[in-house]
């Protein structure tokens, strides 16, 4: 490659880019995933669309989806709140777990007796797209105002259940005799506990370390995060275990540690789960072949048809059965089973090993996916209004805390936005009781900086600078949201100060 071939190249990926990001714009009117828009632009760039460009390079495109899924793995864990899905982890694990066993069996029974394909293809088929993708999970929900219960099932689920699906599907798509069940559940079972270990083991390990080392510029920490939770999925594959599960928990624990600078390091991890979608959903529809794809149109349907209106919903009701949760919850988790690019990638699996018919899975998964995430993506804000599950509630909003170390006083310097609907409007600075080694030392309103006294009234909007000392940084934050949940008293009203 010269240079004048690698600026045309910088120039397209440039333009796509550019269209690509304008395209959300477009799926958050129109309630469409945004998936679906980058496998659109693929496909135009595609061998069939107006860009001629012929890609059939299975084995490339699965190396670069695994390294997708581990930036868009890494920024969903980082997102989500410990305190959410905590409760919903039961659930969550039995719906990854159990849940994906039975909707590999009656997807894979169906694709047998209904579409005619052979046992191995229609097991690869039922474990393939019996993931819920992490991408089209975190990009629908987030948007919807849904029961915590709800939204942490769902975003957990999804963390989970590509570990033991990838494992079923490297099983199935491996030449010779299947295992005897045992033997593969128990190797599925081995493999997430190591996963497990590890990215909890990284993820508290890595925490720890950037919350005591004090970096010398705000830019290096969002980039020691990512760097921190790509090293859990190595290490965690490495050892044989699950790195998918361990780098999802590694980003998990990072998120919930409340690190140095924090909103930019959530900006930077978004940032990059949107280039990680944006390029690996590009690939696949540039990967497939649209003018092949008609005689696997009707057999896409029927699986999905199975999938959706029994396989997810048996598998949600077995499984949510103990928990005791109400139909309402069930009927929206079934519906909310989304697919995406996950399945996508792991149907060049078989192609990479050679499966025979692996290039027709491939299709019948692709044509799936679009159908039915263009049917169930747009429909579930309806879907929960309908089932008056919408989380009308009028909590107080949470506070804006960026912390940045100062290594020389050995403390921490908290920016705290007061945001609308926070109960800090109008308490005092002698009313906030902060710990002894914390102050408020500044306080900007309007554009306009002041040092407060002890009487100031703080007001919606003011971001305020804390100073607090290592021993006594924690107590700070957690007084700190506490009083802008429970207003000044929100000691005495219960208010919980530990989280």
């Amino acid at each position: 490659m010269n240079i004048h071939d690698l600026n045309e190249l910088l120039l397209v990926c440039s333009l796509v880019l550019l269209v690509a990001v304008a395209a959300v714009r477009i799926s958050s009117r129109s309630g469409l995933p945004s998936l679906l828009v980058y496998l659109g632009i693929g496909i135009l760039m595609g061998q069939d669309g107006i860009g001629g460009i012929h890609f059939d390079n299975a084995e490339l495109t699965q190396v670069i989806g695994y390294a997708a899924l581990v930036v868009i793995l890494a920024e969903g864990g980082l997102g989500t709140k410990w305190k959410e899905i905590r409760p919903a982890l039961p659930a969550a694990s039995a719906l990854a777990l159990v849940g994906v066993a039975v909707s590999v069996g009656v997807t894979a029974t169906a694709a047998h007796f209904l579409v005619g394909l052979d046992w191995r293809q229609a097991l690869i088929i039922g474990a393939v797209v019996s993931s819920t993708d992490a991408a089209a999970v975190f990009s629908v929900l987030r948007k919807i105002p849904l029961p915590a219960r709800v939204t942490g099932t769902l975003e957990a689920e999804s963390g989970f259940n590509d570990a033991p699906v990838v494992i079923l599907v490297v099983s199935f798509s491996t030449a010779g005799p299947f295992e005897h069940w045992y033997v593969l559940v128990g190797e599925i079972l081995l493999e997430l506990a190591i996963g497990a270990a590890i990215g909890i083991a990284v993820g508290w390990l890595g925490a720890w370390g950037l919350r005591h080392v004090a970096l010398p510029a705000s830019g290096l920490y969002p980039i020691a995060v990512m760097a921190i939770a790509v090293a859990s999925y190595a290490a965690g594959a490495l050892a044989h275990g699950s790195g998918f599960l361990s780098v999802y928990l590694a980003s998990m624990v990072l998120g919930n540690a409340r690190l140095p600078h924090w909103p930019a390091t959530r900006g930077f991890a978004e940032g990059l789960g949107w280039i990680a979608q944006i390029g690996m959903f590009v690939l696949l529809g540039l990967l497939v072949t649209p003018h092949e794809l008609g005689d696997d149109i009707l057999p896409a349907l029927l699986i999905g048809l199975v999938l959706t209106m029994v396989a997810r919903p048996m598998s949600v009701v077995l499984c949510l059965a103990p928990f005791r949760v109400p139909w309402q919850e069930q009927a929206l988790m079934s519906w909310a089973g989304l697919r995406g690019a996950v399945p996508i990638i792991l149907a060049t699996i078989p192609m990479v090993n050679g499966v025979d018919g692996s290039r027709r899975i491939f299709n019948i998964v692709f044509v799936l996916v679009v159908v039915y995430t263009l049917v169930q993506g747009p429909t579930l804000p309806w879907l929960a209004r309908t089932l008056h599950l919408r989380d009308g509630s009028q909590a107080a909003a949470d506070l804006g805390i960026e912390s940045a170390p100062l290594e020389q006083l050995r403390g921490h310097l908290l920016s705290v936005s007061i945001p609308r609907g926070s109960k800090m409007h109008g308490v005092e600075i002698n009313e906030l009781r902060l710990p002894a080694g914390a102050a408020v030392t500044l306080v900007v309103r309007e554009g306009t900086s002041f040092v407060p006294l002890p009487t100031t009234a703080l007001r919606r909007g003011d971001e305020l600078l804390v100073v607090a000392t290592d021993p006594v940084r924690d107590a700070a934050e957690r007084r700190l949201r506490a009083v802008g949940r429970g207003g000044k008293l929100a000691g005495w009203l219960g208010t919980n100060e530990s989280t």
